[in-house]
């Protein structure tokens, strides 16, 4: 198993939290007891001073005191002119003798409150000493033992090391069952994917057998990416297998066009500049098909800027047909009258071009392709119709799909790219 892989990187990252886990519990059960059972006794004495001084202000001290100090191991006294007025009724390490010297020191010293550790003789114990003063003449004084935890911290510290070795042991276990459960799936992805890296997308489907939301999206978008280089694998396929044989169309026309100003047409000077000029417009055609697949990205990145102009529809269809000529098709246009648009040239050429041939291919034995122009408020409907079967209902939703062809057989010799 590699140091690096990711089941060992998980392991390894939970045994670290489980051995974190276990220094800080170390760190304040056995270092720091001390220290935090001191601030606690510190904090509940606190918490008593409050109450004596709510309850004296109130006139209650003697009900609500003597329940807290009980409870609590606290032992209080207030004086008054240097006299008793309470003392609580209990008796135990935290009590100092009425003959200790500390209450004259705080009384002399003119302070609000002060914390004392005093030593007491009666027990040889620790003591944690509170003085307040409550108003001009009259002071309290709360007293608990701080009872030695050197003996609690030595059982602390054995249970520690069992509990200790035992954290260790089934977070170790525990880690690599939660590793090996959370990076079975993602290895399983990885293998896929390098099933799909290799070109293989028909047999590069993901799927996991776990709940796991994250991975189950990403499952999901590794098969919709999948699907998608599908397609695109599919769609180089189709577009070298179209273009390449619809290269044909205009080099056809070229080398006719030329055989025909080599063989007939040399001497006539007005029909040779016809069929050469034609030649160069396929040229000009063939240039452009070429270009197809360029601008088919940049409009899809809408990149592609149109050159609107203004020029006649019906000049343009007739230098179409004129350059289907040569052809074996009947063409049936019978506008006549200009009729001006607004456009990019260049693009409507294309497209009414790329209609003609696919009419022309799929035309019936007629050979017959009609085209009509129908014009309303706002536009020209151009209508290019041949005599042939048609496309099927199933397959009319496809035909906006790039390169997309019914028949891929290649049963005519022309054909257009389908761009």
């Amino acid at each position: 198993m590699k140091s690096n892989s990711l089941k060992v990187q998980i392991w390894k990252y939970l045994s670290i939290f489980s051995i974190f886990i276990l220094f800080f519990l170390w760190l304040f059960q056995v270092l720091f007891l001390n220290k935090f059972y001191e601030f606690s006794k510190i904090k509940q004495l606190d918490n008593t001073i409050n109450l004596i001084k709510e309850s004296y202000n109130n006139n209650s001290l003697y009900s609500n005191v003597d329940n807290y100090a009980e409870d609590n191991g606290i032992c209080i006294q207030i004086f008054t002119d240097k006299k008793i007025i309470y003392d609580s009724q209990i008796f135990n390490k935290g009590c100092m003798p009425k003959n200790v010297d500390y209450r004259d020191v705080f009384i002399k010293s003119s302070l609000d409150k002060e914390t004392y550790k005093l030593i007491n003789p009666r027990f040889n114990n620790e003591v944690l000493l509170k003085a307040i003063k409550l108003n001009s003449n009259t002071y309290a004084f709360l007293s608990s033992s701080l009872q030695p935890l050197d003996g609690a911290v030595e059982i602390i510290k054995k249970e520690l090391v069992i509990v200790s070795i035992m954290v260790l042991l089934f977070s170790f276990l525990i880690g690599y069952f939660i590793s090996k459960k959370l990076s079975k799936p993602i290895e399983k992805i990885n293998k896929t994917a390098k099933i799909m890296a290799q070109g293989d997308y028909e047999n590069a489907y993901f799927f996991i057998d776990e709940n796991i939301l994250e991975l189950n999206e990403l499952v999901s978008t590794l098969n919709q990416t999948n699907d998608e280089l599908t397609k695109i694998d599919e769609l180089q396929k189709e577009i070298l297998a179209n273009v390449s044989h619809d290269l044909k169309t205009p080099l056809t026309m070229i080398k006719a066009y030329a055989e025909m100003v080599r063989d007939l047409t040399y001497k006539d000077d007005i029909k040779r500049e016809d069929n050469l000029n034609v030649i160069i417009e396929e040229t000009d055609r063939l240039n452009l098909l070429v270009n197809d697949i360029i601008e088919l990205t940049k409009i899809n990145n809408d990149l592609q800027n149109l050159n609107i102009t203004e020029f006649d529809l019906v000049e343009l269809i007739n230098s179409i047909i004129n350059r289907f000529s040569i052809m074996d098709a009947n063409f049936v246009f019978k506008n006549k009258s200009p009729i001006i648009v607004k456009a990019d040239k260049i693009r409507i050429e294309q497209v009414i071009y790329n209609l003609i041939i696919n009419a022309i291919n799929y035309t019936g034995k007629d050979k017959k392709v009609i085209i009509n122009l129908k014009e309303n408020d706002k536009y020209v409907h151009v209508e290019i119709k041949d005599t042939g079967k048609g496309i099927d209902e199933e397959d009319l939703k496809l035909i906006w799909k790039t390169y997309y062809k019914v028949d891929k057989k290649y049963r005519r010799e022309k054909k257009g790219s389908g761009i």
